[in-house]
């Protein structure tokens, strides 16, 4: 079996000052596990990597190693995606979606074991400040910059299949599926 490449989206490391989660000791945990070229991308909870283990069994193993691993005081949750799914999540975007990073705070929702019919329901946008767009893998979310404290985003927050997303900035998500790209080759 060829390897794989991925990258892991960790829900919940490093927020607020909570689960604490260093990178170079994310990078040891996930090369614990068998896989290579591991690297990770800001200390948001990125981390990239081959294996040639299934989706499923890698997800499985980093959530347990993170638990054994870290002092986590909350639930973490991993969604590993593979290079196409990262392709799939760019070529799903609105046409210019991120495209004017001055005017529009831009992020990618992504959805971790909910159906996006289910996921979408939970946003209400403002008129003239928020837009959403439902994708297959992820939730595309735009607040106008200027007007972004009247966003309804942070409503979503309080929604319990909230806890069954993980956000990035487009900026990042274009970022990790670059670099997703550049391990491949």
């Amino acid at each position: 079996m060829a390897a794989k490449h991925y990258v892991a989206l960790l829900r919940g490391v490093n927020v607020g000052g909570k689960n604490k989660v260093p990178m170079a000791d994310l990078r040891a945990c996930v090369e614990g596990l068998g896989c290579t070229k591991v690297q990770t991308y800001i200390a948001s909870g990125n981390v990239l990597f081959e294996s040639k283990k299934s989706a499923a069994a890698l997800t499985r193993e980093l959530s347990d190693a993170l638990r054994s691993t870290f002092a986590l005081d909350g639930l973490v949750n991993v969604l590993l995606l593979s290079r196409e799914q990262m392709h799939q999540v760019l070529a799903q975007a609105p046409k210019g979606f991120g495209a004017q990073p001055a005017k529009y705070h831009s992020d990618a929702i992504f959805l971790m074991g909910v159906p996006a019919a289910e996921a979408f329901k939970a946003f209400n946008p403002r008129d003239g400040v928020d837009r959403v767009w439902q994708g297959d893998l992820a939730i595309y979310s735009e607040r106008l910059s200027a007007q972004r404290t009247k966003s309804r985003l942070s409503k979503v927050m309080s929604d319990p299949v909230y806890k069954r997303m993980t956000i990035r900035s487009w900026q990042t998500t274009e970022k990790l599926a670059a670099l997703l790209e550049s391990l491949a080759s």
